[in-house]
């Protein structure tokens, strides 16, 4: 086996860890097997937490003491947490709350262990001559093949979590119960779990890159988080661009979060949001495409600004909640998450050197969820400044004033941008 077929291995790994058949049901799926719903926001919160802490050292460890073992390991992860809920007992009160929180701690550190490794290790495998360029493709077929992989896991997902459903295609002697049809999406993923775990452990890691010692790797990988970290905060082209790419980031995400009660403020089925996601799916699948010849045309500073603008767009287009006719800014705004992942992913690995490729992507992540979080937690301070009643009135609010928020923050920063960085080559 070869490193050049690492990008290959990136491309279908990225897709059967990303695209979980049990995402349109998460919440449901945790609830019908006997949780609370203050229960299951504990979880969230232990997840999240889980992955702030170790999403760093995770990147660290992954340039001292290797990016396929951590990436072996994030597989062995996802198998695990999958096991666990498909073998949690339903209604076994503590014992099933217990271990559902090893469930979150296992999907945590997994998350954070893939974090950054997989791109680092598939970005150092293409060759030098040209890389940038290669680069733009292996990003638009992963990108691609996730697309697709999560518009079948969408439907399949929601599909086959419903026994009525599951049963119409069965023989009647097969009938199965809605207990056993709540455990299918997971069987599932933890199938694609399994041939990550085939596919990682097929990769090839550069041997410049190879350690024997993790004692001597774990003391390396403190010593390359400050260092990192300085370098990113304080190397003007890298600042500008996680400062200018959280800045976007943590407002269209924080919409992503919470499309399904938009969809209900615009008066859409609950049976569409299913399918919503798959067309969501369905309009990456292009946006690659686009996004490569928009980074080859302008630089990053421009495509951020383009970025920046549809966004604007979008944010001004929903605020109204239009019935029905509001989902369409909501997914022109939701497709710039695509657009700013590949710029960021370009222009990040552009700027950084193959010892700390994967430590820097993983401060990058690190900066963007304590901004995500910090404005989630804005968004909902104003969400409770404003009467409840009557319904909706309170989204309708909040989603007004992040405009102006947006467009001062966002545009502020890139005028920032474009000074620093003429600065720089002046």
């Amino acid at each position: 086996m070869e490193m050049a077929g690492n990008p290959g291995r990136y491309v279908w790994f990225v897709a059967l860890y990303n695209a979980r058949a049990y995402y349109p049901v998460l919440a449901i799926l945790f609830l019908d097997l006997g949780l609370t719903l203050d229960q299951y926001v504990m979880l969230n919160l232990i997840w999240a937490a889980t992955i702030f802490l170790f999403e760093v050292p995770s990147g660290a460890l992954a340039d001292t003491f290797g990016r396929k073992k951590l990436l072996v390991a994030a597989s062995l992860l996802m198998v695990a947490e999958m096991s666990c809920l498909l073998f949690a007992p339903k209604d076994g009160g503590w014992l099933l709350y217990s271990i559902c929180v090893v469930n979150r701690l296992l999907s945590g550190l997994s998350e954070a262990a893939a974090s950054g490794a997989d791109e680092a290790l598939a970005y150092d495998s293409l060759p030098e001559k040209n890389r940038e360029e290669a680069w733009d493709a292996v990003l638009a077929r992963a990108m691609r093949l996730r697309s697709v992989a999560y518009v079948f896991a969408m439907i399949l997902g929601g599909l086959m979590y419903d026994p009525a459903v599951v049963n119409r295609v069965l023989p009647e002697s097969w009938a199965i119960s809605a207990s056993f049809a709540h455990r299918l999406p997971v069987a599932l993923v933890l199938v694609q779990a399994l041939f990550c775990v085939v596919i990682t452990l097929r990769m090839v890691e550069p041997k410049k890159l190879c350690h024997d010692s993790l004692g001597k790797a774990c003391g390396g990988a403190l010593k390359l988080i400050l260092s990192t970290a300085k370098w990113v905060f304080t190397n003007p082209a890298t600042l500008v661009i996680v400062v200018i790419g959280m800045a976007i980031d943590c407002v269209v995400r924080n919409f992503a979060t919470i499309n399904s009660s938009y969809y209900r403020l615009i008066e859409l089925p609950e049976w569409s949001f299913g399918f919503i996601g798959a067309a969501l799916g369905l309009m990456g699948y292009v946006v690659p495409t686009v996004a490569a010849k928009m980074n080859q045309r302008f630089g990053t500073l421009a495509c951020f600004g383009i970025i920046a603008c549809v966004a604007l767009v979008g944010l001004m287009g929903i605020a109204p909640a239009a019935p029905h006719w509001g989902l369409f800014p909501a997914m022109l705004l939701m497709t710039t998450l695509g657009f700013l992942g590949f710029t960021m992913s370009r222009a990040l690995n552009r700027e950084t050197d193959s010892a700390r490729r994967a430590t820097v992507l993983s401060v990058k992540g690190l900066a963007f969820n304590l901004a995500y979080g910090s404005f989630s937690l804005g968004f909902s301070l104003l969400l409770a400044s404003f009467p409840a009643e009557p319904a909706g009135e309170a989204l309708r609010g909040a989603l007004l004033w992040q405009i102006p928020f947006f467009a001062v923050t966002v545009f502020g920063l890139l005028w920032w941008g474009k000074r620093t960085l003429r600065r720089v080559t002046q």
